[in-house]
């Protein structure tokens, strides 16, 4: 058997590197994966995780049984879907217009533009929202002066779900260009050049060398993005609800927080939890062999 010794001794400094990270995949994943027990369990904080009552799968019966289940999973869904089909291709689109700019100060100034309203926290983009859509916000004086009636932009239940795309879409679209980005700038630029040659157009290299270039990275950010159908953000969410749009705004995380962490049924919150991520893990696995049937090369 080969003696790690001299492995560490040539590689240390790369170890030492990686501490950190291990350290926090560790501490803030690993470990905790112990506290799923509570799913299963009358959790109590005076008895503590291991003296209390173990009830198997009650909470989960509970929680599908619920008649706000298929409401919740009704909301979650939809959010999520919309997102996948209207945000996700977004970061694409900018990336391949940001590829064919050929000024490259006018392409920095650009990217740093829409990089901006990621580091803007949901508080922010939410109380933006209040001002530009409520009663009287500047979109609803424009109306009236101009001899309108005022919109409920936010309190109306078939206007939410685009209100939640559309802020999804400015926060995080810049940001989401930087691995496209870098997936653009791998590709053998021999490639463009063969393809003027053979006479094809700015349009044509992309249809043709551009986007199989960057297929690859595409579906494997979709998969995993498949994984968090269920995860659509907490915060977000909260603070955009109310009791106007109670019906379309209830999701799974805002339920468990207001049954389970609210009324103090850790358990039952930490079931939806985990019934969340299994959602995620069989998405992520049969698109990963759905990829692989086609010719892609998946995550696993």
């Amino acid at each position: 058997m080969k003696s790690w010794k001299p492995t560490w001794k040539q590689e240390k400094y790369l170890y030492v590197l990686a501490l950190p990270g291990l350290l926090y995949f560790l501490i803030f994943k690993y470990i905790p994966l112990w506290g799923l027990s509570l799913a299963f369990t009358e959790y109590s904080p005076y008895l503590g995780l291991f003296k209390s009552e173990w009830v198997g799968f009650k909470h989960f019966q509970s929680f599908f049984a619920n008649p706000d289940f298929w409401l919740l999973f009704r909301n979650t869904l939809a959010i999520s879907f919309l997102n996948i089909i209207l945000f996700f291709p977004m970061p694409i689109i900018i990336a391949l217009l940001l590829n064919e700019l050929k000024n490259a100060t006018f392409k920095k100034w650009v990217q740093t533009s829409i990089y901006l309203p990621h580091f803007l926290s949901w508080v922010v983009i939410v109380g933006i929202c209040f001002l530009t859509l409520s009663g009287s916000g500047i979109i609803n004086k424009l109306v009236v002066e101009s001899g309108g009636q005022a919109i409920n932009f936010l309190t109306n239940p078939e206007t939410f779900w685009g209100i939640l795309t559309a802020q999804t879409i400015w926060k995080e679209t810049g940001w989401g260009t930087i691995i496209f980005l870098a997936a653009l700038a791998s590709i053998n630029p021999e490639l463009y050049e063969a393809a003027k040659i053979d006479g094809a157009n700015r349009w044509k290299q992309m249809l043709h060398v551009t986007i199989p270039g960057i297929k690859g990275t595409v579906i494997i950010l979709l998969i995993l993005r498949l994984g968090q159908v269920l995860d659509i953000g907490f915060e977000h969410i909260y603070l955009m609800s109310s009791s106007a749009v109670t019906e379309v705004a209830d999701v799974f995380d805002t339920y468990a927080y207001r049954v389970g962490i609210q009324n103090g049924r850790f358990s039952f919150a930490t079931a939806v939890g985990i019934f969340k991520s299994v959602v995620g893990l069989i998405l992520v696995l049969l698109a990963d062999r759905a990829a692989k049937k086609l010719g892609e090369e998946g995550v696993y």
